[in-house]
Parts: structure tokens; C-alpha cells; sequence
């Protein structure tokens, strides 16, 4: 056993730890939020008759529908929820540069006062202008959350419980999801019309949130040990891990940062031979969790259930009983990540959601036809059990799991930049789902469960081969215990290896 794992089997559990999780994982809390808010006020009759009067007199007043499945494709709607998912992506890039050079607290910092500039525009919002603005500007305040926040969780906990705590971001997500979900359910009956400025305007309390806790958390000693800023980094690591025989540790976190403060490209870096497994590995996980069709149950869980025939408070609620069963799965993962690792909890929702996609496409394309439904209340509550089996599936497996990995597997000198690239490839993906889902609703009808369901069969299987088991490895010891063990990477990390040796005995 090296001395790492023997000194991070003594560090305790400090306050200072589980305090500064919370704090950060509100970044969770604010994406969440915006998630949630989205598809509820889009379902909104008054938010729909003044800023998308096309899908007003299609839904609310009923004049010409050419089809159930496409009562809300509106490319317009559509950039309203996807639109941030871009701002998002591009922000990410400056996040990554900022992460590195100024430290992980200041990146949650910038990323609360955008979010609530964005959070102004859209409640204030006088026409559809504004209502992008800000969503842009959202889409920039979950760039920089999502950039810093998982790496922040990674880098602070111990390798025995890291999971865990990384999965408070997951779990935050969760928690704003149906804290939104609730917060539509009672603004959509709000007299006047005006109840989806409060809905949108509330997601101010998050971004709040995750800005006082950026000034109260200590930035990670990784961080400040590669800023420079050795004794600041090795008394707050002494802080965290609560024991005094932190020497092991600090001396290889001064090694990762020297070799990490050499390079000075680490985009150019990550594309090294010895960095394609984790990189190959980040993006996957980042196209894969898109494409288990969450975020289109997630965005539109209200859309959706109005689509099959439920009335408008019926669709709310039972997007916050999807939203209930997000949370509580989510506290299982927290549970159950460190114990049966990552790979089994990803195979066993795999099955999972495979088979309750399957059974929704079979019942949808047997009782809702394009100018009429026949979904008796039994077959409306089977649905509805059948999205809360997939969404739970996903909330221990796919939701926490592909941030936790990319945040754990690279090494300091391109830990930043492989985060930026899997929080890019994320909302990537998050803006083509958002942007093409109704859409494809319109044109695969029952048939676009069936797509996801061959998604998930497929993502299941690179887990299966490819997927190497990360549980209770020291975040620095990732190399020699994990990519050098398995029966494909090893060939990377091995030959790198040996490119290195040449060169040390060349000189």
C-alpha cells in the first residue's frame, strides 16, 4: 500500500470538508433550478401567449393542431430553453483558463454574479430579446459552475468518500429540479399571468446561494500548492484532512503541480498519447448521458404529459413526482458510489432504463394517435411509473456518475482543461437535445423512445468493455492504479512510459 492510501485512510472527515461541499454543490442547486423552470413556465399559458403566440393558439386555444406530437414544435420555443446550453459552452473555455490561473473558489465566484444578472433580464423580461439575453447569460453562469465546482469536490474530499461528496453537485441538481417543479406548480396558479416572472425570477435564491458560499469556502490545496502559494496549501490541507502527518500528501500534490506548472498548453497536453484514455473517456460520458434522453423528460416533463393527454396541473404534478424520485434516487447514489463502485451502478440502470423506455414507446404508440389519445387513467399512471423508473435509474448511475469521473481521472496539469472539454461536450449535447427534441417528438412520435433506448444499449456496452473501475483511488494514483491495470489504456500509459525513459537515458 503507498503512502498515500495509508495517510488517506487516517485523514478524518473534517467540518471544514463537508461544510465547503455544501457550499460548492450549490452550484448543482442553481443549473437544477434552470432546468426545472424551463419546461414548467414554457407549458404556462400567459408565459406562451406573450412571448410565443404560435404555440399559445396551437395548445391553449385549440384552433389547428396537425398532431398531438406536435403541438409545441416551435423553433423559437425551443431557443428559449437550448439557447443557454451554447452560452454555456462557449463560457466554459474562459472558466477553464480562470479555474487554473485565479483557483476554483473564484471561478463559483464569477459564475453567481452572472447567473443572477441572467436571473434579472429573464423576470423583467418585456419581450423575447431580453428573454434570450438572459438565458444567454444563465448559459454563461452554468459554464463557469460546471467547470469548477465538480473539480472543487474532487480535489477537497478524500479518495474514501470522494464519490460521495462529488455527487452532493448531482444531488443539488436534483434538489433544484423539483424545488422548480413545485415553484411552477404554485406560480401556474397565480391570477394576472405574471406567475411565471416569480418562476424565473426565484432562481436568484440558488446563484445567491452559491456566491456567499464562494467567499466562505477555502480554495482546494491543489489549487493554491499549483498557483504558487505553498504554505497557504499545505495549512489548508492540514485543515481539511484534520491530522497532522499530511507530508505524504502535500509532497505529492508539490510534485503533480510541478509537473503541472511545466506545461503550458494543457489543451495541447490533453491530446498526448498518455491522456487519450481519460479523454475518450469524458467525452462519452458527456455525449452518453445526453443521449439516455433525460434531459428531454427533464426539460419537458410538463410539455410531455400534456402531449399524452393530461391536463395542465396534472402534467405539473406529476413532473414534481418525477422530480421527487430524482432526489431520493440521487441520495442512493451517494450511498452506494463508493461501496459498489461506478460500474455497477452504471450496468444496472442501463438495464433499467432500457426496459422502461421500451415499455413507454409500447404503450404511447398503442394509445395516442396524431388527432386523438386514448390513454384511459390506468395507462396515464403506468406512464408516469415508467418515467419515474427511468429517472431513477439515471439519478444513481448516468446523472452523478458522468461528472464524478471526468473530475477524478486526469492528471493536475490537464485536470482543468479535461473538465472544461467534458463540461463543453455536456452542454454540447444538452443544446441539441434541447433544441431537436420536440422536433423529433413531432417526427418519431412514439418512436423517439425507442431511439433512446438503442442509446442506452449501446452506452451500457462501452461501460461493460472500456470503463475501468475508479472506487477509493487516490486522485493522484489514478496512472499507475487504474489506466496501467486495464486491458486496453495500459497499451497508452505503458508506451508513454517507455517514450520517457528514452528520452531521460538520451540525456
Amino acid at each position: 500500500m503507498t503512502t498515500t492510501s495509508v495517510n488517506d485512510s487516517e485523514a478524518k472527515i473534517t467540518p471544514i470538508v463537508i461544510l465547503s461541499c455544501i457550499m460548492a454543490a450549490t452550484g448543482g442547486l442553481m443549473f437544477g433550478y434552470d432546468v426545472g423552470v424551463s419546461g414548467g413556465v414554457t407549458s404556462m399559458a400567459a408565459f406562451l401567449k406573450e412571448f410565443f403566440p404560435e404555440v399559445y393558439r396551437k395548445t391553449v386555444e385549440e384552433k389547428v393542431v396537425d398532431s398531438n406530437y406536435c403541438k409545441y414544435d416551435n423553433e423559437k420555443l425551443q431557443l428559449f430553453t437550448s439557447c443557454l446550453y451554447l452560452a454555456g459552452l462557449t463560457a466554459t473555455f474562459l472558466a477553464s483558463h480562470i479555474t487554473r490561473k485565479q483557483g476554483r473558489r473564484a471561478t463559483m465566484l464569477i459564475a453567481g454574479f452572472i447567473f443572477i444578472a441572467g436571473v434579472a433580464f429573464n423576470a423583467a423580461a418585456q419581450n423575447l430579446a431580453m428573454l434570450i439575453i438572459g438565458r444567454l447569460l444563465l448559459g454563461c453562469g452554468v459554464g463557469f459552475a460546471n467547470q469548477a465546482v465538480p473539480v472543487f469536490l474532487s480535489e477537497i474530499a478524500p479518495s474514501r468518500i470522494r464519490g460521495a461528496l462529488n455527487i452532493l453537485f448531482q444531488l443539488n441538481i436534483t434538489l433544484g429540479i423539483l424545488f422548480a417543479n413545485l415553484v411552477n406548480y404554485a406560480t401556474n396558479k397565480i391570477k394576472g399571468g405574471w406567475g411565471w416572472r416569480l418562476s424565473l425570477g426565484l432562481g436568484g435564491l440558488p446563484a445567491l446561494l452559491l456566491t456567499l458560499g464562494a467567499f466562505l469556502v477555502v480554495d482546494t490545496p491543489n489549487s493554491l500548492i499549483e498557483r504558487g502559494h505553498l504554505e497557504e496549501g499545505k495549512a489548508v490541507l492540514r485543515r481539511i484532512r484534520g491530522i497532522d502527518n499530511i507530508e505524504p500528501e502535500f509532497l505529492e500534490l508539490v510534485d503533480a503541480c510541478t509537473v503541472a506548472r511545466e506545461v503550458k498548453h494543457p489543451f495541447r497536453n490533453i491530446l498526448k498519447r498518455r491522456n487519450r484514455p481519460q479523454l475518450l473517456i469524458s467525452i462519452a460520458l458527456q455525449v452518453f448521458q445526453q443521449f439516455t434522453g433525460i434531459n428531454a423528460i427533464m426539460f419537458y416533463a410538463p410539455v410531455l404529459f400534456n402531449t399524452l393527454g393530461f391536463k395542465n396541473d396534472a402534467s405539473l404534478y406529476s413532473a414534481v413526482i418525477t422530480g421527487a424520485v430524482n432526489v431520493i434516487s440521487t441520495v442512493v447514489s451517494i450511498y452506494s458510489v463508493d461501496r459498489l463502485g461506478r460500474r455497477m451502478l452504471l450496468l444496472e440502470a442501463g438495464v433499467q432504463m432500457f426496459l422502461s423506455q421500451f415499455v413507454i414507446a409500447v404503450i404511447i404508440g398503442m394509445k395516442v394517435r396524431d388527432h386523438d389519445e386514448d390513454l384511459s387513467k390506468g395507462f396515464a399512471v403506468l406512464v408516469v411509473v415508467m418515467v419515474c423508473i427511468f429517472v431513477s435509474a439515471f439519478a444513481w448511475s448516468w446523472g452523478p456518475l458522468s461528472w464524478l469521473i471526468p473530475s477524478e481521472i486526469f492528471p493536475l496539469e490537464t485536470r482543468s482543461a479535461g473538465q472544461s472539454i467534458a463540461v463543453c461536450v455536456n452542454l454540447l449535447c444538452t443544446f441539441f437535445i434541447a433544441q431537436a427534441f420536440l422536433s423529433m417528438l413531432c417526427i418519431f412520435k412514439f418512436g423517439i423512445f425507442l431511439f433512446f433506448s438503442g442509446c442506452v444499449l449501446i452506452m451500457s456496452t462501452f461501460v461493460l468493455l472500456l470503463l475501468p473501475e475508479t472506487k477509493n483511488v487516490p486522485i493522484e494514483e489514478m496512472t499507475e492504479r487504474v489506466w496501467k491495470q486495464h486491458w486496453l489504456w495500459k497499451r497508452f500509459a505503458e508506451d508513454d512510459c517507455v517514450k520517457e525513459e528514452k528520452v531521460v537515458t538520451d540525456i
